[in-house]
């Protein structure tokens, strides 16, 4: 895959980036959203594909992109499908600290380097070029005014910024309303974003912790064939800090 592209995480990313304070949106819900829009890529790309609610690898030959090729890798090693609510609510720390600095490696932002109340070191990161968000933006406004389908990258980045709760800081109050309503419609317009998208608001609701079957009252053995839930995928891990003191990643 070349990378004449941008990715849909650093789309998802570029969205959530506040132009003025240099803060993430909804830091919490992004990065399950990073991590289901890696799902969508990879897809996009042919190197997997939907079965059902779980995520099968069709195709493991790398991408080009080390961060996409990781976490197919991840879900190759598993050797079988996987359910994509518990892929996207696995333990997957420092996946949007390695997306803001691959950002800053490619000269789309910056960051400013800062204190949190007087003491402790933060990083907040600026868009070096806002009409590559502009653009961003202005596919997602096209669609939801125009009303016409999207191609599929655009209406997987929708579904993914609606999961993530992103339609408030794109479309803010009364007046967004109805753009937030239309931003949520858009999830429909492509199968493996609004599986992916779904998923990510199930983890956030807590289903990928609730368990598919109830659990044999102790002292009594399982009935023969019942299998327990799946482990939850492992993402990408952290990103190792240098420097005596973790530089605090702004939210």
């Amino acid at each position: 895959m070349g990378r004449s592209r941008r990715t849909l995480p650093e789309e998802l990313l570029l969205l959530a980036l506040d132009p003025t304070t240099g803060t993430t949106a909804q830091p919490q819900s992004l990065d399950l959203g990073l991590a289901g829009a890696q799902l969508v890529e990879l897809a996009l790309a042919g190197r997997i594909a939907p079965d059902g609610d779980r995520i099968a690898v069709v195709a493991p030959r790398p991408t080009g992109d080390p961060t996409l090729d990781c976490a197919l890798e991840l879900l190759r090693r598993r050797g079988a499908p996987v359910r994509a609510v518990h892929w996207i609510g696995g333990p997957r720390l420092g996946l949007r600290q390695t997306y803001l600095s691959h950002l800053e490696r490619c000269g789309m932002v910056h960051a400013v380097a800062g204190q949190m109340c007087g003491v402790l070191p933060t990083t907040r990161y600026q868009a070096t070029d806002n009409d590559i968000s502009r653009e961003i933006r202005a596919r997602l406004d096209s669609a939801i005014r125009t009303g016409v389908p999207p191609d599929p990258r655009t209406a997987a980045l929708a579904a993914l910024a609606h999961a993530v709760g992103l339609g408030k800081h794109l479309y803010p109050g009364n007046e967004g309303r109805s753009s937030r309503s239309r931003l949520r419609d858009l999830i429909r317009h492509d199968p493996m974003g609004g599986l992916v998208a779904h998923a990510v608001m199930d983890v956030q609701n807590g289903v990928a912790a609730q368990p598919r079957r109830n659990p044999a009252p102790a002292g009594r053995q399982a009935a023969p064939g019942a299998r327990s839930a799946p482990e939850p995928a492992r993402g990408v891990p952290m990103q190792p800090r240098r420097g005596p003191m973790a530089r605090a990643v702004a939210h």
